[in-house]
C-alpha cells in the first residue's frame, strides 16, 4: 500500500533529530562509594535516537554537507564506520531522504549489521584483521573510483565532527555538574568526543583536566577504539589537548561492562566498559592523593549491538 505523501513539514519540536543531544548524565554511586571526596559521573549517550553518541557528529557532518551543497539527493553518502556512525548516518539520511554505503570491518557485531540493513544502508566489508584502518583504506578506494558520486563525510578528518561536541556535549557537562566538573575522561576512536568536548571545557572551565585513553596495544577487543601508536591517525585528532592518558586492557573494559550491568543497572557497550575504568582509575588516583574532584565520562552506546560476544558469560 502506498503512503501518501506528507502533506506538511514536520515542526521541529516533533522531529526524531530533536532528540539528538542532551542525553542524562547519571551518577556512579556504587562505584565512587569507597572513593571519599570523589565522584563519577556518565553521560548516557544511548538516550539519543540511534543510540550512541555518534548520532551528534552524524548530524552535524550531514547538515554541514547540506549548507555546503556536497551533499544533494543526487549523492550517495560513503564513509568508513566501525559501526555506530554508520547507524546514525543510516537512520538521518532515513530521515532526510538519501542513500547510504558503508565500508565497515567484516567482524562488526551481527547486531550493527541487522540495524544497518534495517535502515536500509549498503555495506561493504573490509578484512577483519585490519580492523576500522582496513575500512577507512577500502572507502578511500571506492571514493577514489567515483568521487563525483558520492558525499564523502571522512568522519576521521571533518570539523563537524569534533565541532557537534564543542557546540553540544562540553556545554551540556558544565551545566548538568553546575561548572564543578574537574575531570573529563574519554577513549579515543575518530577523537571527535575528546577533540571537541576537550576544547569547550578548556576555554570555559580551564581547570578541566581532559584525559584521554587508549586500548594498550594495536591488538586489542575493544570495537571503535583507537591505539594511536599503531593506528591511522585521524586528522581531527589533536595530541596536545590530553593532559593525561589511561592505557586499558581489554579484559579491564569487559569486566567493567559487566559490572556496570550488574551492579548499575547500566547495559552498555564495550567502549563504555573502557571509559568508565579509566575514569575510576582517575578517582582512585585522586583518592590516593588526598584530593576531590568531580570525574565525568561517556557511555558511547548500550549492549544491544554487542550482546552476542561471549564475555557476557564470565563470571568476575
Amino acid at each position: 500500500m502506498a503512503l501518501a505523501a506528507l502533506q506538511t513539514p514536520v515542526k521541529p519540536e516533533f522531529s526524531l533529530l530533536s532528540r539528538i543531544g542532551n542525553t542524562p548524565l547519571l551518577r556512579l554511586a556504587k562505584l565512587d562509594q569507597h572513593l571519599p571526596g570523589v565522584e563519577i559521573y556518565a553521560k548516557a549517550e544511548f538516550f539519543n535516537p540511534g543510540g550512541s553518541v555518534k548520532d551528534r557528529a552524524g548530524l552535524n557532518m550531514i547538515l554541514e554537507g547540506e549548507r555546503s551543497g556536497k551533499l544533494t539527493k543526487d549523492h550517495v553518502l560513503l564513509d568508513a564506520t566501525s559501526g555506530n556512525t554508520g547507524i546514525a548516518y543510516a537512520m538521518i539520511c532515513a530521515i532526510r531522504g538519501y542513500r547510504v554505503k558503508l565500508c565497515l570491518p567484516a567482524n562488526a557485531s551481527h547486531e550493527r549489521k541487522q540495524i544497518l540493513k534495517a535502515y536500509g544502508a549498503e555495506m561493504v566489508f573490509s578484512d577483519p584483521g585490519e580492523g576500522s584502518d582496513g575500512a577507512i583504506r577500502l572507502c578511500q578506494k571506492i571514493f577514489a573510483e567515483g568521487a563525483e558520486k558520492y558525499f564523502y563525510p571522512d568522519q576521521y578528518g571533518n570539523s563537524a565532527n569534533w565541532r557537534a561536541h564543542f557546540e553540544g556535549t562540553g556545554v551540556e557537562l558544565i551545566r548538568q555538574t553546575e561548572g564543578r566538573i574537574t575531570h573529563f575522561v574519554t577513549s579515543l576512536g575518530t577523537s571527535g568526543t575528546f577533540t571537541g568536548t576537550s576544547r569547550r571545557l578548556k576555554q570555559d572551565v580551564p581547570h578541566v583536566r581532559c584525559i584521554s585513553a587508549q586500548p594498550s596495544s594495536g591488538f586489542h577487543g575493544l570495537e571503535g577504539l583507537k591505539h594511536m601508536p599503531t593506528a591511522i591517525v585521524p586528522a581531527i585528532y589533536d595530541p596536545k589537548l590530553a593532559d593525561d592518558n589511561v592505557w586499558i586492557e581489554t579484559e579491564d573494559a569487559y569486566r567493567m561492562t559487566r559490572w556496570l550491568g550488574r551492579h548499575e543497572g547500566l547495559l552498555v557497550g564495550m567502549s563504555s566498559g573502557a571509559n568508565v575504568h579509566a575514569a575510576h582509575e582517575v578517582a582512585k588516583k585522586l583518592t590516593a592523593e588526598g584530593k576531590n574532584g568531580v570525574v565525568v565520562t561517556m557511555l558511547c552506546d548500550g549492549a544491544t549491538k554487542y550482546l552476542s560476544e561471549p564475555f557476557w558469560n564470565d563470571q568476575d
